[in-house]
């Protein structure tokens, strides 16, 4: 080794060990010191109570219509057991802000009385006030990931976290960014799509939103956020929900962990657990993945919680315990701070038992304690234990009802628009068909004032379905209401009523449009879980009979995954996925059929044209290869529906002068890239502008591109904007076979639209990232 390549080595050492020495959250050395304080003072069992969540379905029952504390259990649990922590809606049902006010209250009271210490509560308010009547509902994550704008997704954290801490709740599971790597999967819509970045972009923005700027000190409008479900959590290898994952360690390492990684250095102060096991090692039990990685490497001393009961899964599904309390002691030394059990107790008697035996150090409880207790401080608990509802003027104001729709409008991505059929003018005969025509409930999806998003059309009826809102913006007499095909609202998700095609057939004939609503109903998690992910057959029946009317058929696609469509896409004249845009959601799409608003939103995940050919728009370079020669001539390119980032608009945009400050670099440099985006239509319009980067030869066979950077812009007609880059030369690096970063020396290629761009790293650099 010269001279030169040792002091290059040296340096690129000193600044990883800069960046491990930097925690996540900076130390607040007054928010420790009360730590220290409260912590010297607890108990055994008031500490392992600081590490137990139960669910409040088990401290009260329902009398009639309405959910009541039980004081015996209430007293049972904080007061004997010291519970430190309480989650989800009673049923799980949304509650009136006054009405959680009233529970989250009461449990303070007693838990500041018997222990001194606040009790933390936890809700899933995954978009918007999912289980808070009367607040907010945005576009699910799927769409805010669509929208390719950022600031859209702090503006709705922001919100949430107003509008929660309005009910007197400080904490959210939220934000989703496990990636969707398997449109079968039943969670693809909680997260912000396929990519690593954007992920990443939005979680974090999520993260600010939530909590404000200072994670030391939460202010009254913000909350604590909760990432989840790490790690390696949306690629089961089946596509059902907690079955296990097989992913190569690079990817989980350089993919999978960077949006979290991300969320954690925005400064997130908890995070939750996959539930299941990646590479035969549940995530639960896994020391590496919980300390090593979060806790050590990135000096993160927020807490870990776990999900629904799944210490237990360690032995009842995983096996890799003989009880529970083999379970426990796995869990809790592989770095486990808080267990969601949720409805047993007997975990604080089995985890007392396994301190005593010493099968569990105090050190680890004493750490595990600190991490509540730091997060309960932060919060602001400890002096101000209840916010109310009175001092939140602005929950669903005008302005928080701007943004949602806002966010529906640039969410709903046009993927068809033959002979320029939309927008719509005014006087257009419609009917609108199909069973996502006229219900909130499909909208919005799951989480959403329940569990599985089931009772939507009992809360959102002030809000507009596709038809009324159609119906407002058209005119009354000019849209019709037939379905055809209807679900079964009280079966499983996937179940429909008989057809009435005949019906719907009958109503085109006075129409000039038809608007053909397909999709799925609502489903969260397991019961969400499919076995053909093609669209139904009474759905495909009906757009193929609508389609031989002769009418145009506008294809409004709703739902949560994406649904096979390739027999029946090519009889649409137009395409829009609105995916799950919340309950401003139809009142967007009015103003896109319309040409009122200009839709701008791109896909965020690979969309399937067939049942074997699933993949993701990073695949390696050799999955996708060329046709080869004489006997060995075989198809081995795989279609697709839309790929990421494909998305239309009723303007055009014209891209040119793709350049870089650099031509040439190294790991250390910063490349800065810049493009030049004109709007040469004649509407102003967004345009979400995506830059990508393609290592072209390297040790390892190479991703086909990495989406690198993105911004969205607005051009008035011929205007154009210079869209600037800032690139580290590290970010174009990647996770080799043996688990570290490198950047290796040679060509990569840039590319803007249709502008591409060759750079030449001229060093390659071992761990040049974290």
């Amino acid at each position: 080794m010269n001279l030169k390549t040792t002091i290059a080595a040296t340096a690129a050492l000193l600044a990883m060990s800069a960046q491990a020495s930097r925690p996540a959250i900076p130390a607040d050395p007054r928010i420790e010191a009360e730590v220290e304080k409260t912590l010297a003072r607890m108990s055994l069992d008031e500490k392992i109570g600081q590490m137990t969540e139960l669910s409040i379905d088990v401290l009260g029952s329902w009398q009639g219509k309405e959910f009541f504390l039980d004081d015996a259990k209430v007293a049972e649990a904080i007061g004997k057991y010291k519970v430190g922590s309480v989650l989800n809606a009673p049923g799980p049902f949304a509650l009136t802000p006054q009405k959680w006010e009233q529970i989250i209250g009461k449990l303070q009271e007693v838990s500041m009385k018997e222990i001194g210490i606040p009790c933390i509560y936890g809700l899933d308010q995954n978009h918007g006030t999912t289980y808070t009547l009367g607040g907010i509902l945005f576009p699910q994550n799927i769409n805010v990931g669509a929208s390719f704008n950022r600031e859209l997704a702090y503006g709705a954290a922001a919100v949430t976290a107003y509008e929660t801490r309005a009910a007197d709740c400080p904490w959210t599971y939220s934000p989703t960014v496990d990636l969707t790597r398997d449109p079968r999967w039943p969670r693809v819509w909680e997260n912000f799509g396929e990519d690593p970045l954007v992920n990443a972009v939005m979680g974090s923005e999520m993260v600010r939103g939530f909590q404000g700027p200072d994670p030391n000190n939460i202010g009254k409008n913000n909350i604590a956020s909760c990432v989840k479900h790490y790690l390696g959590y949306g690629a089961p290898r089946t596509g059902k929900d907690r079955t296990p994952a097989y992913i190569a360690p690079a990817d989980l390492r350089e993919k999978f962990f960077e949006p979290f990684k991300a969320c954690l250095e925005a400064g997130a102060l908890s995070i939750m657990v996959n539930s299941g096991s990646v590479n035969g090692v549940p995530v639960h039990a896994s020391y590496e993945w919980l300390t090593k990685w979060l806790k050590d490497d990135l000096q993160w001393d927020g807490m870990i919680v776990t999900d629904w009961a799944d210490i237990n899964n360690l032995y009842t599904r995983e096996r890799v315990a003989a009880d529970k309390k083999e379970a426990i002691k796995m869990a809790i030394n592989a770095g486990i701070d808080m267990s969601m059990e949720p409805y047993d107790l007997n975990f604080c008697t089995l985890l007392k038992e396994l301190v005593e035996e010493g099968r569990v150090p105090m050190e680890r409880i004493d750490d595990a304690t600190r991490r509540v207790l730091r997060l309960k401080y932060r919060l602001g608990l400890f002096k101000t234990p209840d916010t109310y509802f009175k001092d939140y003027p602005e929950f669903d104001s005008e302005a928080h009802r701007e943004l949602a729709l806002k966010a529906a409008e640039e969410s709903e991505i046009l993927l068809k628009n033959t002979d320029g059929i939309l927008p719509l003018a005014q006087g257009t005969r419609i009917l609108v068909a199909g069973p996502n025509a006229n219900t909130m409930r499909c909208l919005n999806g799951g989480w959403s004032y329940s569990w599985q998003g089931h009772i939507a059309d009992m809360f959102a009826g002030e809000y507009n379905t596709i038809y009324e809102a159609l119906s407002e913006k058209f005119g009354k007499g000019n849209v019709t209401l037939c379905h055809g095909v209807t679900y079964k609202e009280d079966g499983a998700y996937h179940e429909e009523n008989a057809p009435e095609i005949d019906k719907a057939v009958a109503a085109a004939a006075g129409a000039d449009v038809i608007v053909a609503c397909i999709g799925e109903n609502s489903y969260c998690e397991t019961p969400g879980n499919l076995s053909d992910l093609a669209l139904s057959a009474n759905q495909t029946e009906l757009v193929t009979a609508l389609a031989a009317t002769g009418k145009p058929v506008v294809l409004i696609i709703n739902g949560g995954r994406p649904r096979l469509i390739s027999g029946i896409e090519p009889l649409a004249k137009a395409v829009v996925n609105i995916l799950l845009p919340g309950n401003f959601g139809a009142d967007a799409l009015a103003n896109i059929l319309a040409g009122d608003a200009n839709p701008s939103a791109r896909m965020p995940y690979t969309y399937p044209r067939f049942q074997a050919e699933l993949t993701t728009y990073d695949f390696k370079v050799s999955e996708q290869s060329d046709t080869m020669e004489g006997a060995y001539d075989y198809n081995a390119v795989v279609s697709m529906q839309w790929p990421f980032g494909f998305g239309l608009s009723y303007t055009t945009f014209e891209y040119s002068n793709l350049r870089s400050s650099k031509t040439s670099f190294t790991a250390d440099d910063t490349l800065e890239v810049s493009v030049d985006v004109r709007n040469t239509g004649t509407r102003e319009g967004k345009e979400a502008v995506l830059l990508f980067g393609s290592d072209l030869v390297a040790s390892t066979v190479p991703d086909n591109r990495r989406l690198r950077a993105f911004d969205k812009i607005s051009l008035k007609p011929g205007e154009t904007k210079t869209v600037t880059f800032s690139l580290k030369g590290s970010d174009l690096a990647f996770v080799g076979y043996d688990g570290h970063w490198i950047l290796e020396k040679g060509a990569f290629r840039l590319q803007a639209g249709n502008q591409t761009l060759q750079i030449e790293c001229t060093r390659t650099d071992k761990d040049c990232r974290m």
